[in-house]
């Protein structure tokens, strides 16, 4: 009975949804007040009818509830609570619903957020979420319906979960990529309501105050993305057991190019909020960070992709979603072609602000171009029966790192211009030489420190990170120049420039741990019986012995090396075999020694064929791998500086109510 009570709170919700996105709407053309009012307490009950479809359906995976085809084919008696309750959005179904869940919770908390905005653009805001969700609702219930029953034939236990995905990575990394995914959607509404309108001048009038309201939103979905894409980065690296953080797998693509939109978008709001210019790139950037989004979902779900998720694909349910994908981007690009603001923006000086982030957004956009066309090329070609085709990292790496590299080099260029200013170039490289010099002192240090070969892309990567950061407090020290105090002078800065600071800063550390990962990490596949030894990047590996265990649902080999540091610090790590009790299905897991300036990383291959007086022989793969830890820091700070940015008082209602037109 409570699988069809989720099964009814799913019917219910679908049927709010399509109900949400319709009287609000047509209110909001004939004035009808009562239907523009109705979309905030159907927002709110849609999202409590969802809470509830989606606490049944892990209640059913809690309770092993095998008589639901969903939980048979990814649960087992055997499993963890924990992956039980993970299991729910670990497969196709489920994480559908999750993606619905995380859209209804966006809808409810905005309508919460919004009370002080214009009624009218409030209602077009929540209608359009209602027709988002109605049509993933319609996707999910037709296609994709997690609460099917197995009938009269229940199974006496379940299949298991893919012991991939038997891991707290997929505790964290989904949920909050999918708040970034769908956190996206409020963008986008507002950027549709404001196109929606039919009088030009008060069209124009909107697209310029929307900027205002949408940016702590924009800014939030931001935030949830980056970590969510580090927190995928990261379970990768520890999980399947190649050492590696990014691959430039199609399905990474597809959350890494609404991350590029996104970033596009929040800088291209500051000019339209500050100096409202760049309305129509603004509010095209907004559908494309939402556009993307739903492309990332298309190839996700559709089958259409091979990738290390595969687990998550089905290739049946393909169609569905490359209409729904046609009539939401079709239809908001179209509408933007006919009804972007065309009044002409106040002018800007080439050395202004204003010029750099219309640079920064053009560059994210290139990026983004690069990505999207190398992830899709090989789609369209087999396609148009042009044969296979693999796109891999050389491609991404040739095109994408070099204007990394000059988004880098231009970034404290911007944020040390006023907006409306026009410095010379001899002012900028006056500026410029302070924090160019200290980064040239900085860097050589740092790769000494890190005990990184002086080569040309280290010292690159060492100076593009050190002139980030040392222009970012370059900035600082400016702005305190004139304050009586430090004290003072700190608490004058807004948090918007804080949050701004921290990114920048987070995405220097960022770049220059995937510089030093990619260009000096050492790596040694051998053969090794218990008491050899190796030596890697002056780490010496002796490999003790062979132990065997048990896990709530494996079996497992253990390996138990010693592995002795160049200050002679010696560390244990035990990397495993483990062999799934249920699926019979065998995972590596990797030991690793965390560090600051560096990892120790084991991963244990297969059993070899004895030889000569070795019985006990195994394939082992070593890594030395320096400031690894500095990507996830960089992005971990990233977030941070978004978030900040949400809390600065220009955004809060009552500073927002003012600018709102009536």
């Amino acid at each position: 009975m409570i699988p069809e009570i989720g099964l009814y709170c799913l019917i219910l919700a679908f049927c709010l949804s399509i109900v949400q996105g319709i009287l609000p709407m047509a209110g909001s053309y004939i004035r009808a007040t009562r239907w523009l009012q109705l979309a905030v307490p159907l927002s709110l009950l849609s999202c409590l009818l969802l809470c509830a479809s989606f606490a049944t359906l892990v209640y059913c995976f809690v309770a092993d509830d095998f008589s639901l085809q969903y939980v048979a084919n990814n649960s087992n008696t055997q499993l963890p609570v924990p992956y039980k309750i993970s299991a729910t959005w670990g497969a196709h179904e489920g994480s559908l619903l999750l993606w619905l869940l995380v859209l209804s919770l966006w809808s409810a908390v905005f309508s919460l957020r919004s009370s002080l905005l214009p009624v009218l653009i409030r209602a077009r805001i929540l209608s359009i979420l209602g027709l988002l969700a109605a049509g993933f609702s319609a996707f999910t219930l037709f296609t994709s319906n997690p609460f099917t029953r197995n009938l009269p034939f229940v199974p006496d236990e379940g299949s298991d979960l893919n012991p991939l995905l038997q891991d707290f990575g997929l505790i964290v990394h989904p949920p909050m990529l999918y708040c970034g995914y769908v956190g996206f959607a409020v963008p986008f509404a507002f950027a549709i309501a404001a196109l929606l309108e039919k009088d030009a001048a008060t069209r124009t009038s909107v697209s310029h105050a929307w900027t205002r309201w949408v940016r702590p939103w924009a800014n939030t979905a931001w935030a949830f993305l980056t970590i969510g894409i580090a927190l995928g980065s990261w379970w990768a690296y520890y999980e399947l057991g190649w050492g590696g953080w990014w691959f430039w797998d199609p399905v990474e693509n597809a959350s890494f190019m609404p991350w590029l939109a996104g970033t596009a978008l929040i800088h291209s709001l500051a000019a339209s909020d500050k100096r409202q210019l760049f309305s129509s790139w603004t509010l095209l950037l907004a559908i494309f960070a939402f556009s993307l989004s739903l492309l990332g979902t298309f190839l996700v779900r559709s089958g259409v992709l091979t990738s290390v998720h595969a687990f998550a694909t089905d290739p049946t349910r393909g169609a569905f979603i490359l209409v729904f994908l046609a009539i939401v981007i079709g239809g908001s690009l179209t509408l933007f072609a006919l009804r972007a603001p065309t009044a002409p923006s106040s002018g800007y000086r080439f050395f202004s602000r204003e010029m750099f982030v219309l640079l920064n957004s053009c560059l994210m956009a290139i990026l983004l171009a690069i990505v999207c066309l190398g992830t899709l090329y090989p789609l369209i070609a087999d396609a148009l029966s042009w044969g296979k085709i693999s796109v891999g990292p050389p491609y991404f790496n040739r095109f994408f790192l070099p204007l990394m590299a000059v988004v880098l080099l231009l970034l404290p260029v911007g944020v040390s211009l006023q907006w409306n200013d026009n410095q010379s170039f001899r002012a900028l490289f006056v500026w410029a030489r302070k924090p160019a010099a200290m980064a040239a002192f900085l860097s050589p240090l740092l790769l000494l420190a890190l005990s990184i070969p002086f080569t040309f892309l280290a010292v690159l990567a060492a100076w593009l990170g050190a002139w980030v950061v040392c222009s970012t407090l370059t900035d600082v020290q400016n702005k305190l120049r004139n304050a009586r105090s430090i004290t003072q002078g700190l608490r004058s800065l807004r948090l918007a420039y804080w949050g701004m600071c921290i990114a920048h800063v987070g995405l220097a550390i960022s770049a220059m741990g995937i510089g030093f990962t990619s260009l000096a990490s050492e790596q040694r596949d051998l053969r090794l019986a218990p008491g050899e030894s190796a030596e890697v990047a002056g780490y010496a590996f002796t490999f003790q012995q062979m132990q065997g265990g048990m896990g709530p649902n494996y079996s497992a080999q253990h390996a138990i090396f010693y592995v002795r540091a160049p200050d002679n610090t010696i560390r244990s790590l035990q990397p495993e075999k483990r062999q799934y009790l249920a699926s019979g299905k065998t995972m590596t897991e990797a030991a690793i020694w965390p560090g600051f300036s560096r990892d120790i990383y084991i991963s244990l291959g297969e059993a070899l064929q004895p030889e000569a007086g070795d019985a006990s022989a195994w394939s082992v793969r070593l890594h030395v791998k320096p400031a690894i830890r500095w990507i996830w820091l960089g992005a971990i700070l990233m977030a941070i500086g978004a978030t900040l940015s949400v809390f600065d008082k220009r955004y809060r209602h009552r500073n927002i109510h003012s600018d709102s037109p009536a």
